[in-house]
């Protein structure tokens, strides 16, 4: 995840008028009040990172899908593995 954001936190030092909405995303189990959080936090954490990479806080936005927007809808390991992820959205 570090590379993606790293490629991320340089494309958009290279486009300064660029903004991103970090979106952060569970798996189905647990609660949709617990998966909203935790895609909260996970989103948070990514953003948190760009940060420190040199990306103003000001052109971050950060939102939570939890369980709502899989990659992969199946109920298997590799299916929660893969909808445990955050997506960026440049604006």
């Amino acid at each position: 995840a570090k590379q993606t954001l790293n490629q991320n936190a340089e494309w958009l030092k290279a486009n300064a008028g660029t903004k991103v909405t970090v979106e952060g995303h569970c798996d189905e189990r647990g609660s949709d009040t617990y998966n909203l959080a935790l895609g909260e936090n996970r989103a948070k954490a990514a953003a948190s990172y760009l940060k420190t990479l040199g990306i103003a806080e000001d052109r971050i936005n950060v939102i939570s899908y939890g369980e709502e927007k899989p990659l992969d809808p199946a109920s298997t390991e590799d299916a929660w593995a893969k909808n445990r992820r955050c997506t960026f959205t440049f604006e």
